[in-house]
């Protein structure tokens, strides 16, 4: 209960922080939202806090490097940015698994690469 507290105080809201269909993203350890009733979206959290997950185990600042880099290569590959994002192996392992809320209670750590290879 106290752990869930506190991951609520870390959610926060900052509209001009998006760019067109997006609504939120982890910097960690923050989840920032669009607006204030995405709070309420459970799969949305749940998708933000497998983010946290990933880039505290990355030790943070190699998250955001190989994050980018992944989502540069995959650009240059399919020549499409947006679908360069959705195969990112950050992004297949949370669309995967945020609708599972147990996830992060059996994930295993570093869970992400085996979606790096996989298409």
């Amino acid at each position: 209960m106290i752990k869930l507290f506190i991951q609520l105080l870390m959610i926060v809201i900052i509209r001009q922080f998006f760019y067109r269909n997006y609504v939120g993203l982890s910097l960690w350890p923050f989840i920032i939202l669009k607006n204030v009733h995405l709070k309420q979206d459970a799969v949305l959290i749940n998708h933000e806090r497998i983010h946290l997950q990933q880039q505290q185990e990355l030790l943070i600042l190699p998250f955001y490097f190989l994050y980018i880099s992944e989502w540069l290569l995959r650009t240059v590959l399919y020549l499409d940015s947006y679908r360069a994002y959705q195969n990112i192996s950050f992004e297949r392992e949370a669309y995967q698994n945020e609708l599972n809320m147990e996830y992060l209670s059996e994930r295993k750590r570093f869970s992400f690469i085996k979606y790096l290879w996989s298409d």
